[in-house]
């Protein structure tokens, strides 16, 4: 039987195997992801800067026109879970390649989508598409990166998704402006492809990977474990409000100030979505929120922001617009990050599955914000959406304040446990 210390030395000898900053393949690996990620959010959004172009092109209201936003990523929510079982059966890398593939290929399509029902159909496949990539990424970062550089590994990938969904409502923005909507599609169609070769490329082959079985049972008992646990449904649901917040304003955003008093021409509207590189920050500073003001405190924080945000968004100049934007995209990435971060600590097992609940409820809130929103704004203006906005903030403040609740509760029947117990000892004694 080996010892201890020959089990350690196997351990430490797979982990010097594996991936980290100065060894080979590790730049390699950062960048295919990085071109994945940004590919993924360019496609994923690519319609929400261009919902007045192709409201206007077809003939249909807000509402309407803002479903080639929420079909994408309702798909995605719906195939994230299923498609991260397949990648334990046929590879992390083969199914980021296939997904990407497809998606590009979709999105190559997309500009010649001759009516909304056909543009929506398009774009719910592309988003089932993309569900490979959030199934697969993380998974294939945590197998094959050293421990010590995984965070660092992830936090490129990351970035790849918010340069890529900046990159590509900017693009559209500018595109459309000059040749069209349909062009603008085509734009992000071909960047996205150079992004899918170059992943493909660059992305080394996996050397830890261990194919699993695909068993529906199990994984259906890992899911029924994960949904009866409070503490992650409050944490899903959270991701979810938040991106409702999120979905709404940024599907909306753009029909409102391509109207008076605004009036802003496409690319400067795409040129808004700039406002991301604050979310990149907020996300970054979580984790010293947290550390500072504890989980709930960073919560609190982040609904606060979010909340002052919507309401300066409601005055009539473009600078407190512009200002409101900057404190909804702080508050909501904060937010994000410490919910989905909270959920990977809450999970004792199965925690991919947990992950990848978690995407499927933060892509179920984007495809309801941006209906809802495109409602709202269609029934009340913008007001309706900052409405909507705020209900969604209180449902956050709400689900905090009863997870403050049950915490308290829970340590003061920890204390009168011990109590009791303590003085049965004494009894004893």
């Amino acid at each position: 039987m080996p010892s201890a210390s020959t089990k350690a030395a196997a351990t430490d000898a797979v982990a010097d195997t594996r991936l980290s900053p100065g060894r080979p393949g590790y730049r390699r690996m950062s960048f295919a992801l990085f071109a994945a990620g940004v590919a993924t959010f360019a496609l994923l959004y690519s319609t929400q800067a261009l919902l007045p172009a192709v409201s206007a092109d077809f003939g249909v209201s807000a509402s309407a026109a803002s479903w080639s936003v929420s079909a994408a990523t309702g798909a995605l929510a719906l195939c994230v879970l299923p498609l991260s079982a397949l990648s334990e059966r046929f590879g992390r890398r083969a199914l980021m390649t296939a997904s990407l593939a497809i998606a590009v290929a979709l999105g190559l399509l997309v500009p010649f989508a001759p009516d909304l029902e056909w543009l929506v159909a398009l774009r719910a496949a592309q988003g089932a598409a993309l569900a490979g990539l959030p199934a697969s990424a993380m998974a294939y970062l945590a197998e094959e990166v050293r421990p010590k550089a995984l965070v660092a590994a992830i936090g490129l990938f990351v970035a790849g998704n918010s340069i890529g969904g900046m990159s590509g409502r900017i693009v559209t923005g500018w595109v459309a402006q000059l040749w069209g909507w349909r062009a603008a599609l085509a734009a992000v169609g071909l960047m996205a492809l150079v992004c899918a070769v170059v992943f493909r490329l660059m992305i080394p082959g996996a050397r830890h990977f261990t194919t699993g079985s695909l068993n529906p049972r199990a994984l259906a008992t890992t899911v029924r474990t994960h949904l009866s646990d409070p503490l992650l449904l409050r944490l899903y649901a959270i991701g979810a409000l938040f991106m409702t917040v999120f979905g709404a304003v940024y599907t909306v955003i753009g029909y409102r100030l391509v109207e008076a008093p605004f009036s802003l021409p496409q690319g400067v509207i795409g040129s808004v979505f700039l406002v991301y590189l604050v979310g990149t920050v907020s996300s970054a500073a979580a984790g010293k929120l947290v550390g500072r003001l504890g989980r709930r405190g960073a919560l609190y924080l982040a609904v606060t922001t979010t909340a002052a945000g919507l309401l300066l968004s409601l005055a009539d100049t473009l600078a407190a617009v512009l200002l409101g934007l900057v404190l909804i995209t702080a508050g909501f990435f904060a937010g994000h990050a410490v919910a989905s971060s909270s959920v990977s600590r809450t999970a004792r097992t199965g925690r991919a599955q947990a992950s990848a609940l978690y995407q499927s409820a933060y892509y179920l809130g984007s495809s309801a914000g941006g209906t809802l929103g495109a409602i709202a704004f269609h029934s009340g203006g913008w007001a309706g959406t900052v409405l909507l906005g705020l209900v969604a903030v209180l449902g956050v403040v709400s689900i905090t304040l009863y997870g403050t609740h049950s915490a308290r509760v829970q340590e003061g029947r920890s204390r009168e446990s011990y109590r009791h117990t303590a003085s049965r000892g004494a009894l004893r004694a």
